[in-house]
């Protein structure tokens, strides 16, 4: 480093700097589950409702996130054993209330409001999104790219985001293919 030009030091930063903005703009990638959590997503080939119970801050939050991610996306590791969907889905991701949905769903799937594109879903997926009404920095609504290499079929997914003080009304007579209730963690997904 001592030999290196000044210049040659500040092009070594702006390539260390590129590689970690895009690191933190494609987190799926490197998303590597613990033993239980590869187990839980594993099950899900096998049944439409799961439960993720264990104390706080184990990853159930985070784990589903990145499972949610894989499945909107249609980007899974080779070593998915879980269910994985080859199309584009339709899904909700719900709290306890719109505030406990952006502060914990909204900020592992999509990363802080300020810097969308650095949670599970990668940055280069999200096309479009809609802010909810009432709530600062609360999404309402993701349209996430799907697909579009080997077997996974180009299209767009949605993701809306749910709270359960809205109200059992609010939670009704949608097509789902996917839905991930928070706290605790529980997944749903429709039949194969």
């Amino acid at each position: 480093m001592t030999t290196l030009s000044r210049a040659e030091k500040l092009e070594l930063l702006a390539l260390h700097e590129e590689r970690e903005r895009r690191a933190s703009g494609n987190k799926l990638k490197l998303y590597r589950a613990y033993p239980k959590q590869a187990e839980f997503h594993a099950a899900g080939l096998t049944f439409r409702e799961r439960l993720l119970m264990a104390g706080n801050q184990l990853g159930k939050t985070w784990s589903a996130g990145f499972e949610t991610a894989m499945h909107l996306t249609g980007r899974y590791p080779d070593s998915w054993q879980g269910r994985a969907f080859d199309k584009a889905i339709a899904a909700w991701a719900a709290g306890v209330t719109t505030e406990v949905t952006r502060d914990s769903v909204q900020r592992v799937l999509c990363g802080r409001i300020n810097a969308i594109g650095t949670g599970a879903i990668p940055r280069d997926a999200i096309k479009d999104k809609s802010l909810k009404r009432g709530v600062s920095d609360a999404l309402d609504t993701l349209v996430i790219r799907h697909g579009g290499g080997g077997d996974i079929q180009a299209g767009e997914s949605l993701l809306g985001f749910k709270s359960y003080d809205q109200g059992r009304e609010k939670f009704q007579a949608e097509t789902l293919d996917w839905v991930w209730m928070k706290s605790p963690t529980t997944i749903f997904t429709s039949r194969p």
